[in-house]
This record gives C-alpha cells, structure tokens and sequence, in this order.
C-alpha cells in the first residue's frame, strides 16, 4: 500500500470517532501529530484531507485540524502529544512512525488515536492484537521494516560482486531502526558486510 493510500484510509478511519465524539463540541478538533514538517508532506496532507473529505468533512467548515509538527525532533513527539490532549481534541491522528503512536498513547487513554506504523504495532506495544486492538488505539500498519530483507536481496540480485552494503537508520525512532537492523543482519547473516550508519537529519543523510 502506497503512503497516499494509507493516509486517505487514515483520514477516512479518523473520521469515525468524530460521529460518536462530534456533540462534545460544535465542530469536532482533530489533533495531527507528525514527527517531520508541514513542508515535507505536502502529498500526505493533501491525502488526509481527501480522506476526510471522503468520509463528508472539510477542514474549516464541519471540522478542525489542530496540527503538532516535530520537525525531525522525536524527543518532542511526546510534548506535542500532551499538547493536544490539553486542547481536549476529539481524536489524535499519530502517522508515520511508531514513535508517534507511542506518544500518542502516552498521553491519553480516552480520547481516540489512529495511527500508522511501519513496525509490528503488537510488538512495539501500541495495541494488543491486530484483529482485536481494543482501548483508545486503532490504525493502520504498513509492511516497511519487514521488506528490508526483500530489498536487500533485490541489491544482491543487482551488484552481486558488492562486499560492503551501507545501511541508514533513523536512531531517534529507535523501535522502527532497531526493526529494519535485525530484519537486515539476519538476511545478510552470510552475505555482505552491513555498515550501518545513523540519517536522522538531512545533514546526515
């Protein structure tokens, strides 16, 4: 499933709690919380709102978006978070990344939170079952840390003289790199030499 897929389904899936939460205020608040920046995700956001749009609401006319960017900054994901839980918002969009999710679920166990993750929600603890998540949290999880064995044998197909591969992780999201490292080592155990090397900022990219 391709990004812009997946945020029209979360759009669509924020919208629900917004019909069971919408007569707590006049117009339901819902709160965006993102570890990148409003710049970078142009494409994303157009793809929510069409989401949203999809399940009959438009940003400024029967509901609101508060939005809480990290710009890179994970340590902040949680501030955000509580932010938004102090602005009494009716649901809490946590995308792109597990540590998003987790903060989320940090902050509130009543207001409703649907998230997207590239690692097993299961595993990193967000909800207890994929059939059945229960609580406050739902969402969607796309297949990304789990491919890293895919597309290294991709590479291998491509350069099979290569001895040295360089792998680059995001360490400020440490359950997602921690994921794409094991799932990579264990597909390389007798193959090439993985460099792994931390790209959380452009700069280091």
């Amino acid at each position: 499933m391709r990004r812009r897929d997946f945020l029209i389904a979360a759009g669509s899936a924020a919208a629900s709690p917004l019909v069971t939460r919408a007569q707590q205020r006049s117009v339901p608040l819902i709160g965006f919380l993102h570890p990148g920046s409003a710049e970078a995700n142009t494409a994303q956001l157009a793809a929510f709102r069409k989401g949203l749009g999809e399940a009959g609401y438009a940003e400024g006319r029967n509901v609101t978006i508060e939005f809480r960017w990290a710009h890179g900054d994970y340590s902040r994901l949680t501030e955000l978070a509580t932010e938004l839980v102090q602005r009494d918002v009716t649901v809490i969009v946590a995308l792109v990344g597990t540590a998003t999710a987790i903060a989320a679920k940090a902050a509130t166990t009543t207001i409703p939170i649907v998230f997207s993750a590239g690692t097993d929600p299961v595993q990193a603890g967000i909800v207890p079952s994929l059939s059945r998540p229960g609580g406050n949290v739902t969402g969607v999880k796309y297949m990304a840390s789990e491919l890293g064995a895919k597309r290294l044998g991709l590479l291998r197909e491509i350069v099979p003289s290569a001895t040295r591969i360089g792998l680059l992780v995001n360490r400020a999201n440490p359950i997602s790199a921690e994921s794409v490292i094991k799932d990579i080592e264990r597909a390389s155990a007798a193959g090439p030499r993985i460099d792994i090397h931390n790209a959380g900022t452009g700069s280091e990219i």
